[in-house]
């Protein structure tokens, strides 16, 4: 499966039979298998196609999702056929207001994103010996505050194996887990910072708009990642809405924002490694009012650099909602209706 990238000005999109044909002001320059395509990424209000294409993409289960031509930012996604297993979302439901559930997962979490931050500042301090003390310092730290997570949970499992039956008291709040994530994430960065180009211009993490290269990747990289995630979630019958750390808010998918998490460190080293090896370079963006933009020629290229990279960070999405789902759906069951009740219901 493949993604689809649709960014260029006079396209035109249509179906024919099981394909889609692509038309550049008039001239048709190929078709493309609707079968063969996972994801579809429309950038710009300059393409046109109608419902009958969106229409063909989602029964054939694949995403579009649609960007802004100015930012890296998602304006909508537009999903597949949904898994219809009620089961798992009552369960998921029922998990989303059960307080010592969501501690225990949000710390699960966020020990998981800290570790692979560690490993990525790690990697780094092998490829940048130059950079040694930045690095070194953003170790300190953010070892520190893994070490103490580390230890809570190990002491966590102790109590609940003496005492399976008892509620765990003594788990984080999602407050001070959003604390140490926190703390963690400016220590993290602060080591980033020393390995980048200094032509690069990057400082530390910004966003609304990204002020410079490092952080127009990081962002659109995330916004893949997550629509991802959130397609991960329909197909294995999960609702994106319904997040356990990142607490369910009007329009966001706050368990993709949950999955994602530990994934992102992995994405940041990407980055690193896409401008370290100038396959994206200085030319690829410009600066527009304190925005930067990517270049339609850096989209190109970056696009086409996450279709080679982007399996293992999708393989791992799918393993984790295949796990959380068949978890849930075991509890879930026990509150179905009966089919037969459904039938008489209907024939009342």
């Amino acid at each position: 499966m493949a993604l689809l990238l649709l960014d260029r000005a006079q396209l035109e999109v249509k179906t024919e039979g099981d394909t889609l044909a692509l038309y550049e002001a008039g001239v048709r320059r190929g078709t493309v298998p609707i079968k063969l395509i996972d994801r579809c990424v429309i950038h710009g209000a300059q393409t046109r196609l109608d419902s009958g294409v969106l229409m063909k993409l989602a029964e054939a289960g694949a995403t579009t999702v649609l960007m802004s031509p100015r930012s890296p930012r998602r304006v909508a996604i537009v999903l597949g056929a949904q898994h219809n297993d009620a089961a798992v979302r009552l369960a998921q439901a029922e998990r989303v207001m059960n307080d010592a559930w969501c501690r225990q997962w949000a710390l699960a979490v966020v020990r998981a994103k800290l570790a692979r931050q560690r490993r990525t500042l790690r990697h780094l301090q092998d490829q940048r010996p130059d950079a040694r003390k930045p690095l070194f310092d953003a170790l300190e730290s953010l070892g520190a505050i893994l070490d103490g997570l580390n230890a809570t949970a190990a002491s966590l499992a102790r109590a609940a194996t003496a005492a399976p039956d008892d509620p765990v008291a003594d788990l984080p709040t999602l407050e001070s887990l959003r604390g140490f994530e926190g703390a963690a994430a400016r220590a993290y960065f602060g080591g980033l910072a020393g390995v980048f180009a200094p032509a690069l211009n990057f400082t530390g993490r910004n966003r609304r708009p990204p002020r410079d290269p490092v952080n127009v990747c990081l962002s659109l990289s995330y916004t893949m990642l997550h629509a991802q995630a959130v397609q991960m979630c329909i197909t294995t019958g999960l609702d994106p809405l319904l997040g356990f750390y990142h607490r369910p808010a009007f329009g966001r998918e706050s368990l993709a924002s949950d999955l994602i998490e530990p994934l992102r460190a992995a994405v940041d080293l990407w980055v690193w490694q896409l401008l370290r090896e100038r396959t994206l370079r200085e030319e690829h963006f410009s600066l527009d009012k304190g925005a930067c933009l990517l270049g339609k020629a850096g989209r190109a290229i970056y696009y086409a650099e996450w279709e080679k990279h982007n399996a293992p960070w999708q393989r791992w999405l799918r393993s984790q909602c295949q796990a959380l789902a068949r978890a849930l759906r075991t509890q879930g069951e026990a509150w179905l209706q009966h089919p037969d009740q459904d039938d008489e219901c209907d024939e009342a």
